[in-house]
């Protein structure tokens, strides 16, 4: 979220313009909005030239796979797992509870109910079915799809991948029909990532899973390096 950007500036003030910067990346998502602005400082102290190189040892999920979409090169492991982009949005139902719904779930199920009953407008089940949308969350969830995409294939743009493919693939909820599906290191470079594979047993990778693991024990859930 939003209180994220101040530890992220915080960790930038030693690196020098164009340095290579290794950034271990664990979460389980979040605001897409939110996820902006830390990645984008990032990228920037890497400069247009620089290296950015993301290691993920265990997962980034959703809007942590979107920031992951910035780097040169993701490394993984066995552990590591990326994820569809499907944006989660929070919303109050009639009786004022928090609803959490999928975006990408919500307009798929709109599209279909809308052909069902273009298909077959006199059944009344069609119709029934096809009110229980709300236009005004539909508008929202169109936008907030829209502006996941775009966020996506511009980030992948700056490295000349296949934006386009990749980012259909990442929103694609029949290939992902689960938020939190695995996406591996294999899946990941299939999709068209570039991804340096090391395995759970290599020096270097068993250190950088200790510091994870260091990071995990020291910190509560609800703080923040």
């Amino acid at each position: 979220d939003r209180a994220d950007t101040l530890g992220c500036f915080d960790m930038l003030h030693n690196v020098n313009p164009g340095d290579p910067i290794d950034l271990i990346l664990h979460t389980h998502g979040g605001d897409v909005d939110a996820a902006e602005k830390p990645i984008t400082l990032v990228r920037s102290a890497a400069g247009e030239e620089g290296q950015l190189r993301i290691i993920v040892p265990d997962y980034a999920k959703s809007a942590g796979t979107l920031m992951a979409l910035v780097a040169n090169t993701l490394l993984m492991s066995d552990s590591s797992e990326l994820g569809p982009i499907d944006p989660q949005v929070s919303s109050k139902d009639g009786n004022g509870n928090d609803v959490v719904y999928s975006v990408l779930t919500y307009l798929y199920a709109y599209e279909e109910a809308k052909q069902a009953l273009s298909d077959r407008p006199d059944d009344v089940a069609n119709r029934i079915t096809f009110e229980k949308f709300d236009p005004t969350l539909v508008r929202k969830f169109t936008s907030v799809r829209d502006r996941a995409r775009l966020f996506a294939e511009n980030l992948l743009k700056r490295r000349g991948a296949n934006f386009s493919k990749i980012a259909s693939e990442l929103m694609d909820i029949n290939r992902y029909p689960s938020h939190g599906q695995m996406i591996g290191w294999e899946a990941a470079r299939n999709i068209g990532l570039t991804v340096d594979y090391l395995s759970p047993s290599d020096p270097i990778w068993r250190k950088y899973w200790a510091l994870y693991c260091h990071l995990r024990l020291a910190i509560e859930s609800d703080q923040r390096i």
